[in-house]
């Protein structure tokens, strides 16, 4: 089966360019407060089922995965804090960043130092919001601009928080591709922050913009979706598809993809995995600034994929890495923090990823002994000339040599410093005229 050509993967003409549509996408989910679990979630997966045939799961509270279990579903609807006189000095309506996530219900009245042992604020960034959580231990707060919190007033100040922390479900989306063979790629993210562009919506638009091309073309691989609430999401859904979990043969979790930074590659526990290799390669090959990191178990849900009960073949992709750009988890990580040209930059290399890993095979030479004769062939008819899409003689005979059963296409490109498309042609040539076989 032919693997999915790279050219295809931009929208028509009459349509806006890929990454205008990607930060459309963003804007229409920034407002939603989402958490890792409830009505934000929601609606966040019911927007992008108009771009994806996305399956959506709901997995109750109380149910045990490995040593966890899923949370009480959280949902908030309005908050504020107001001062003395009435006016509303923080308000969640504004900017959902303002409630410390996962907060539970409170209306009172107190003073403002019984306050500040709830108020969270950047002194280092002084007019940035921060994002703060506590999920897994019940408590309540607010975030705001340290400026602010230092103009704050001696007195009584009303502090309402509406919000429901009860039985429920956690929820996640899920689109499956079935490809040529039952072998999986996993493409996934995490949909449980709320108003941060960069750590969350540009992964997810990326995703979702993926998942729709890949849907409209033959695929050798088949392509798991994933769009999870961070850590319990894909313990989750580890612990619930054991053996499909089995299936995946490489994966990349997208994150922060949207910002100006250089990309950065986190390999998977494995290091040497071919999902690592090509990553490498595509970005080596791009020529733009890059960095490949080791693997760590701390991050996104590759730490949950690269368990060692799993240690599944896992990286996680990244243009600047989480905690390592002072916007992070900050009220600074906004629609402005993103672009559109930054976003269909990283969903192209992200894509070229795909493509290699499509068309990355093992051949076995079917004349071994001495080169075969090329020219009686009709090959040299393909080779030497300058017209587009034609074969590279060096490329023919560096494919011939090392397609002894241990070398990949990818290898022999980076062995013979030739491109990796250069590699592919001569291989198809070569296999069309039956002078290679497929081994794996």
């Amino acid at each position: 089966m032919p693997p999915f050509p790279l050219s295809s993967a931009t929208p028509s003409t009459s349509a806006p360019p890929l990454g205008q549509q990607m930060y459309q996408l963003i804007t229409t989910l920034y407002p939603i407060c989402r958490s890792i679990t409830g009505d934000g979630v929601r609606q966040t997966l019911q927007i992008l089922q108009q771009h994806v045939p996305l399956e959506i799961h709901e997995v109750p509270s109380g149910t045990q995965v490995y040593d966890w279990t899923v949370p009480q579903e959280w949902n908030i609807r309005d908050a504020y804090i107001k001062n003395a006189r009435g006016e509303k000095i923080i308000d969640f309506q504004a900017l959902n960043l303002h409630v410390v996530n996962y907060s539970t219900p409170i209306h009172q009245t107190m003073s403002l130092e019984a306050l500040k042992q709830h108020l969270y604020s950047l002194p280092d960034h002084p007019d940035w919001v921060p994002y703060r959580t506590t999920y897994y231990q019940e408590n309540w707060g607010f975030c705001l601009a340290h400026n602010q919190l230092l103009a704050l007033e001696e007195g009584d100040y009303e502090v309402y928080i509406d919000a429901t922390l009860a039985p429920g479900h956690l929820t996640y989306g899920e689109a499956h591709l079935p490809g040529h063979t039952t072998e999986e790629v996993l493409i996934s993210c995490h949909v449980c922050h709320p108003s941060l562009a960069n750590d969350n919506l540009s992964g997810m638009a990326i995703a979702t913009f993926l998942a729709k091309y890949l849907a409209t073309v033959p695929r050798h691989y088949s392509y798991r979706f994933l769009f999870i609430p961070g850590t319990i999401g894909s313990i989750t859904w580890l612990c619930l598809n054991e053996a499909q979990a089995l299936q995946i043969k490489h994966g990349l979790v997208l994150t922060c993809l949207g910002d100006a930074g250089k990309f950065t590659y986190k390999r998977s526990r494995r290091g040497n995995a071919e999902i690592d290799q090509v990553a490498e390669y595509v970005l080596q090959q791009a020529g733009i600034p890059h960095e490949v990191i080791d693997f760590f178990p701390y991050g996104y849900d590759e730490r949950q994929y690269c368990s060692p009960g799993f240690n599944l073949a896992v990286g996680c992709m990244m243009r600047s890495p989480h905690g390592r750009f002072p916007e992070y988890h900050t009220s600074a990580d906004n629609l402005d923090f993103v672009t559109a040209e930054n976003l269909a930059e990283s969903y192209r290399h992200t894509l070229e990823i795909l493509q290699v890993l499509e068309r990355n095979r093992t051949y076995l030479n079917q004349n071994s002994k001495c080169e075969p004769r090329l020219g009686k062939r009709g090959l040299y008819k393909a080779v030497g000339g300058h017209a587009t899409g034609a074969v590279n003689e060096m490329a023919l005979l560096w494919v011939l040599n090392l397609s002894d059963g241990d070398y990949s296409l990818l290898e022999i490109a980076k062995r013979s410093g030739l491109g990796f498309d250069q590699i592919y042609r001569a291989a198809q040539v070569l296999e069309q005229h039956d002078l290679l076989q497929v081994v794996r």
